[in-house]
């Protein structure tokens, strides 16, 4: 569990670095992206980890979600950048494809199939993973925002 732990680390912070130069931010971001994006990620990991605390991916998404935005808002004072740029990239690692990949493989079935116990089935599975990938996202974007609002005072002051 250690090494897939550390792994886990590894990769979300490889990808926040990837989505962050997407949007061109200073090079002292990368680093910081890496870090929060690895602690997030890690957070999630550790959450749903049937050993541990075993939660659901949505409220495991949404904390850690939250710990991103704190650490974002945080550590933007010190490297003198808004904190979006931190936090945004840090998030992306944990948008939910596969979810998103089953539901609209599931819509697709829908279309193709015409017996109604099959058409049932691909849309339950198109349902199913639909509501779960958008509540992952819903609880990602108040986990990550919330701090922004709660800490403005620290946030604002970042860039000034």
């Amino acid at each position: 569990m250690i090494e897939e732990f550390f792994s886990d680390a590894f990769f979300a912070a490889i990808a926040a670095i990837g989505f962050s130069a997407i949007s061109n931010p200073p090079r002292k971001a990368y680093l910081f992206c890496a870090l929060i994006a690895a602690a997030g990620h890690s957070i999630r990991f550790l959450l749903m980890s049937p050993g541990l605390m075993d939660m659901p991916i949505i409220p495991a998404s949404a904390i850690a979600s939250f710990v991103i935005g704190l650490l974002a808002v945080l550590l933007s004072p010190l490297a003198r950048i808004p904190a979006e740029t931190f936090l945004f990239p840090s998030l992306l690692p944990m948008i939910p494809g596969i979810y998103a990949y089953r539901a609209f493989g599931g819509l697709a079935m829908c279309l193709f199939h015409t017996t109604e116990t099959d058409y049932y089935h691909f849309f339950y599975l198109f349902s199913t993973n639909g509501l779960v990938c958008l509540f992952i996202i819903f609880g990602m974007v108040v986990g990550g925002t919330l701090p922004v609002f709660i800490l403005k005072r620290i946030a604002y002051r970042a860039t000034r």
